[in-house]
């Protein structure tokens, strides 16, 4: 395993016990960094924490669709470690497989009020953050979904198509100082999300992706440690594909 530099670098995974998030969480540990998961499930994030064993790790329960909570949270944050460094925006819902035209109003802005708000609000929060700082890497978990729209998953789709821009918005915004910000945009891979979709939606990924498997979490943790690394000097504003070979721009 390639081991990146972030020793000593504090993190924050949103969505950190499970899935992308705790592949991210056990690769900035075997690192040297010191990693804070955020989640909404107490027992997920406790069993993180067996499963990693470190001094290192902690979590907060946190809604990241709540402002007011992200800040608060920041700030104990800033207070125990005396700085944050690195954000993951990782925490997302796969929504409901169906049409647009069926596709309930309700559920709709579930999904982007999650996979949407949530990253702006974090973002919003932390940046200050790093500013006091000028040092700062944010990595926003997208999908090939935003880019290329998937049929029956309209709300997934045009969340992580926002996350897109989002990211080269706020990495150009930031770009005079040594803070950088991108996005990974992963073909699926088997985590829990999984659950939430429908087996013929599940099929119909797989016959998009030309490698025809799924992507491995580990591979993304991968790259998203070294984006989130000082080795990471000169990329920001951008969107790094993981899609299998799927990805046609």
């Amino acid at each position: 395993m390639i081991k990146f530099d972030i020793e000593n670098r504090v993190a924050v995974v949103t969505g950190g016990a499970q899935g992308f998030g705790l592949a991210i969480t056990e690769r900035f540990i075997e690192s040297g960094a010191k990693v804070v998961i955020w989640d909404i499930d107490e027992n997920e994030a406790k069993k993180a924490l067996e499963k990693v064993n470190s001094k290192n790790l902690s979590y907060q329960l946190v809604d990241v669709g709540d402002f007011n909570k992200i800040n608060e949270k920041l700030i104990e944050i800033e207070s125990l470690h005396g700085k944050i460094d690195i954000f993951i925006n990782n925490a997302g819902v796969a929504g409901m497989n169906t049409t647009v035209a069926e596709y309930p109003i309700e559920e709709w802005n579930k999904v982007i009020n999650l996979n949407l708000n949530s990253v702006f609000y974090c973002c919003k929060a932390v940046v200050p953050f790093m500013e006091k700082n000028n040092y700062g890497r944010i990595v926003n978990i997208a999908s090939i979904a935003g880019k290329e729209g998937n049929p029956n998953a309209s709300a997934y789709s045009t969340s992580k198509a926002g996350v897109i821009g989002l990211t080269k918005s706020l990495g150009k915004e930031l770009a005079q100082k040594n803070i950088a910000v991108n996005c990974v945009t992963p073909a699926a891979a088997k985590t829990r999300i999984f659950d939430q979709m429908t087996e013929e939606h599940i099929n119909y990924m797989l016959s998009k992706i030309p490698r025809n498997k799924f992507a491995k979490v580990e591979e993304l943790a991968s790259l998203v440690t070294w984006l989130s690394s000082e080795e990471n000097s000169f990329s920001t504003a951008a969107v790094f594909d993981l899609s299998g070979g799927r990805a046609t721009y």
